[in-house]
């Protein structure tokens, strides 16, 4: 592929940057690779199993949470897939287009918004899961069963540390102060 860069070609200009500075290498790698990881086993998925179903990643992942928790709020659903609210309002309409997934109200709080799959999003995911996991074995291929467990567990401790310390870390890293809101890309109007 024309300008990409291997990752060992990566490390070794990172390395050459960073020489002098005191940094935790072992450390960074992990990070660097986690990212590394994701970006490019979720490519590999979406242009291997998901573009045969028409899906992006993220629209996978909303059918995968409403698939395996069943009805929920839209709040829980978007928390799960790791994404905003509103990236979850798009996602739902096409896929609610695509007569896959279902808008309902709250049956005690009509502020909420449950989403669920179709039978023919049931029908979708069934098919499809299984080609799902088949490429996920694919992108592991050179790791035994141990080492997948191990490599496992490792990130589920990350997620943990994160989960469990993450906030308490934040706070102490802004002096107690409350993070700043994320910005939408979008700049506030001029006042006038």
């Amino acid at each position: 592929m024309p300008g990409h860069r291997s990752i060992t070609e990566a490390e070794k200009l990172a390395d050459a940057k960073l020489g002098g500075i005191p940094i935790r290498h072992e450390q960074m790698a992990v990070v660097a690779n986690i990212y590394r990881a994701a970006s490019a086993v979720r490519q590999h998925l979406e242009n291997s199993v998901l573009r045969g179903s028409d899906l992006t990643w993220t629209a996978f992942v909303v059918l995968w949470v409403v698939w395996v928790w069943g009805e929920s709020e839209t709040r829980h659903v978007a928390e799960e897939a790791g994404i905003s609210k509103g990236t979850l309002t798009g996602v739902t309409r096409t896929l609610e287009a695509r007569g896959l997934v279902r808008r309902g109200g709250h049956p005690t709080d009509g502020r909420l918004v449950l989403l669920s799959l179709t039978d023919e999003g049931e029908e979708l995911m069934r098919r499809v899961f299984p080609k799902f996991n088949e490429e996920e074995a694919f992108v592991v291929g050179q790791l035994g069963d141990e080492e997948c467990r191990s490599v496992a567990d490792g990130l589920r401790r990350v997620v943990l540390q994160v989960e469990e310390h993450g906030e308490e870390r934040r706070r102490a890293l802004l002096n107690g102060a409350e993070p700043a809101l994320r910005r939408s890309g979008r700049r506030p109007k001029p006042k006038a």
